[in-house]
């Protein structure tokens, strides 16, 4: 559609998603964020892609935010369901089957950061700044922020980035394990399509099997999470995938996954 606020590329079995509206930095409004989410719904559904990069459009922004000037007329009822959209998108990220790589090229501040740590993995140009500035505003995290810092970051990092709200650049958010790696803004698109297409070669099983593991071992108990991974371990032999890439280590070549 030519009105979508999204880009979308494929490249072999690496389907980019560019939110598309660099004049408003990126930010999320109603639109974008039912764009995203359809976006997401159709990669789960399609086999041939295997995973997804997210970024923003333009040199200065992966996401700025939420749209603050559809928030600021908002009811309090209005609001709660701006909040529950959002977070109906994070988390149809968070728990897509396939891995999803943030590539962040510049500012990822309140919603923009909260659909960053949604995404599996994430890829930070030296420039990008990340933080949650929502106490400016009078505001809060709506899209799932205070609960993904704590999950990622801890208790401490992610009460200093709220009630603080004062943003931090891409190393203190390495060293905080926000993001994954940090590279030069100029080698930025050239890694995380590097990375992608490292995962899309990888078995998608068992990729999705990695990924259950972690979203479900994260919300429960350490026994439950762990015969959670001997389920999922055991269920991994049943597959076409587990065969070929064991034979292939005996033989000494590369496997060929087929996503069976």
């Amino acid at each position: 559609m030519t009105d979508s606020p999204l880009l979308i590329a494929d490249h072999d079995a690496v389907r980019v998603v560019t939110v598309n509206r660099s004049d408003k930095l990126n930010a999320l409004n109603a639109a974008t964020l039912d764009a995203l989410h359809e976006a997401f719904e159709a990669i789960a559904a399609e086999p041939a892609v295997r995973v997804a990069v997210l970024t923003g459009a333009g040199p200065k922004a992966f996401v700025a935010g939420a749209d603050i000037a559809e928030m600021s007329g908002l009811s309090a009822i209005q609001g709660r369901d701006f909040s529950q959209r959002g977070q109906r998108t994070m988390r149809r990220i968070e728990t897509l089957p396939k891995p999803v790589i943030a590539m962040v090229n510049g500012f990822a501040l309140g919603g923009g950061l909260e659909l960053a740590m949604a995404c599996h993995l994430r890829i930070a140009a030296d420039s990008a700044r990340l933080g949650q500035p929502e106490v400016n505003l009078g505001l809060i995290p709506g899209f799932g922020g205070t609960q993904r810092l704590l999950r990622l970051a801890g208790r401490a990092a992610a009460l200093e980035l709220c009630l603080l709200g004062a943003p931090i650049d891409a190393a203190r958010a390495h060293q905080l394990g926000l993001v994954n790696r940090v590279v030069a803004a100029a080698e930025l698109e050239a890694e995380t399509m590097k990375l992608a297409t490292q995962l899309a070669a990888a078995a998608p099983l068992a990729l999705r099997g990695v990924l259950d593991c972690v979203n479900h071992g994260g919300e429960c108990g350490i026994e439950e999470g762990l015969a959670y991974e001997t389920a999922q371990f055991g269920l991994a032999f049943s597959t076409e995938d587990m065969r070929e890439g064991t034979a292939a280590f005996l033989e000494k070549r590369r496997p060929a996954f087929r996503n069976r």
